[in-house]
């Protein structure tokens, strides 16, 4: 879970790790020069906390947002946050500060941390989706919101303890044949956390399978009474069901591209897999947490009310309503 560039020519059937070679912690190593590798690293993380801090914050000083989903939509905000600080402390360690076995612990738990919460809180926000539709009736009571905020605190709890396991001893620091093919992380931790992620994978897209069946029933419900509607209100009608059918599956497709190659790889390889390769599926993984604040919260219309009206007060005014969304 680590990102050295102070070296990008390896051979990569050594099976080294160039971004974090085993000797960096000696007494004479010193603060590689800043490269390319280490700019986007800083970049990306400054972006990410950045963005997921508006979100976050506006969604918690808003007293209006305290739907289930909106709470959802705050823990994927903060999760997201989370794994933005902790690029943000990797590229510390590495160009500014000299590393250390703690600070490769701290930066690993984090990420460890930050990614099961924000895929936890992922798959939440489909099962929002899902209560949205099948329970329209009872959606936003307060019954609803308590058992989203016990939801939200198995998640925290859950990632908080997984995430400390290389702080309490779940790694290979000493035992370097023992290493997954993201160090720290022994193969036996990856293992369990790559299939667990592939468990909330496949859960939150029969999610989205019971979506489209629930959103069928109901499109079949206003077929039958087609002749009351309009021509107009019938095309429209349809237009709105093919543009939420066209958002849902670019929702999908960047969540199974964002998780599934990492999921794979880290069941697949062992500490002698080239580097390159873990990083080219960790990446998108990283980089889901820069795409969720735009395909989640900044779509939803009423968080867009309220940013616009922040930055633009003298031209909108707000409105108190909330749009309760299936649509999020």
């Amino acid at each position: 879970m680590t990102l050295n560039a102070s070296d990008l020519d390896w051979d990569e059937s050594s099976g080294a790790d160039p971004f974090f070679p085993l000797d960096r912690l000696d007494s004479s190593y010193e603060v590689p020069p800043l490269t390319v590798w280490g700019v986007a690293l800083c970049v990306s993380g400054t972006v990410i906390a950045t963005e997921n801090a508006i979100v976050v914050t506006t969604i918690l000083a808003t007293p209006s947002f305290r739907a289930p989903v909106f709470l959802l939509l705050a823990s994927l905000g903060l999760a997201d946050l989370l794994a933005g600080v902790a690029l943000i402390l990797h590229f510390l360690f590495l160009f500014c500060i000299e590393p250390s076995d703690w600070s490769e612990l701290l930066t690993s738990g984090l990420l460890v941390t930050s990614l099961i919460a924000s895929l936890c809180s992922l798959m939440g926000v489909a099962l929002d989706r899902y209560m949205s539709l099948s329970h329209a009736l009872t959606y936003g009571s307060s019954e609803s919101r308590y058992r989203a905020a016990i939801l939200l605190l198995l998640i925290w709890l859950g990632a908080c303890v997984i995430g400390a396991g290389p702080a309490m001893g779940w790694h290979c620091l000493g035992e370097p044949n023992s290493c997954s093919v993201a160090r720290p992380l022994t193969r036996t931790y990856l293992s369990l956390l790559c299939g667990g992620f592939l468990v909330v994978v496949m859960v939150t897209l029969q999610l989205y399978a019971g979506i489209c069946r629930v959103a069928r029933r109901h499109a079949h419900a206003i077929a039958t009474q087609r002749h009351f509607l309009s021509t107009n209100q019938s095309y429209a009608s349809k237009h709105s069901s093919g543009r939420g059918f066209s958002r849902l599956i670019l929702v999908l497709s960047v969540f199974v591209g964002c998780w599934m190659p990492f999921s794979l790889w880290g069941l697949l390889g062992d500490a002698s897999s080239p580097p390159l390769y873990t990083y080219a599926t960790l990446v998108p993984a990283a980089g889901s947490s820069l795409l969720n604040p735009i395909l989640y919260s900044l779509r939803n219309k009423d968080i867009r009310k309220v940013l616009l009206q922040a930055c633009c007060p003298h031209r909108c005014t707000h409105n108190a309503h909330i749009h309760y969304p299936a649509d999020v």
